[in-house]
């Protein structure tokens, strides 16, 4: 039997510091630079309640980047993981659906039997998690790798990881 991974989306296979950066440009005409933003929440980094409007605009999610070199990690993963996607889309009214059809497009080999959509990741029982959020870290029970985001930068009682390259590499030992 496969050991597990939970791979969450926004921020880890889906570029969403990319896209606020890029939003906020587009909407109040501040390009914003990653390393201003270090350590800072979201609503500090892009001020005016901005986050929460992009998050709420229909098209956000569906319009996410694909995080660089996340659709062959995954590929390469499955080959000796069972890999599930975890996200937490049901906050937001539209990111349920957008987010269905963004994985369906940029990651079509992975089932509907793989992505778990929740509330509250507390209840993921996998082996591994992949997450940028403290939170979710903190309460999953299995190893915990932190992937890389501007206001995760202070914190390191997970190990963190940088890039996929860097997630290939902590796991390759590992199935």
């Amino acid at each position: 039997m496969k050991k597990t991974i939970a791979i969450d989306m926004d921020g880890v296979i889906a570029d969403t510091e990319k896209h606020f950066i890029d939003w906020y440009e587009r909407d109040y005409g501040i390009r914003v630079k990653r390393e201003d933003i270090l350590g800072l929440s979201e609503a500090e980094a892009f001020p005016d309640g901005a986050v929460r409007k992009f998050v709420n605009t229909p098209g956000f999610f569906a319009t996410l980047p694909v995080m660089a070199g996340a659709i062959e990690a995954l590929k390469k993963l499955q080959e000796d993981f069972e890999i599930y996607i975890v996200s937490a889309a049901v906050e937001f009214p539209q990111s349920l659906s957008e987010k269905l059809t963004w994985l369906n497009t940029h990651f079509p080999f992975i089932t509907w039997r793989n992505i778990i959509f929740c509330g509250d990741k507390s209840i993921i029982n996998t082996d591994f998690m992949i997450d940028d959020l403290i939170r979710n870290l903190d309460t999953f029970r299995g190893e915990t790798l932190m992937f890389d985001a501007f206001y995760n930068i202070n914190h390191n009682h997970h190990r963190r990881v940088n890039n996929w390259p860097e997630v290939l590499d902590y796991l390759k030992d590992k199935a």
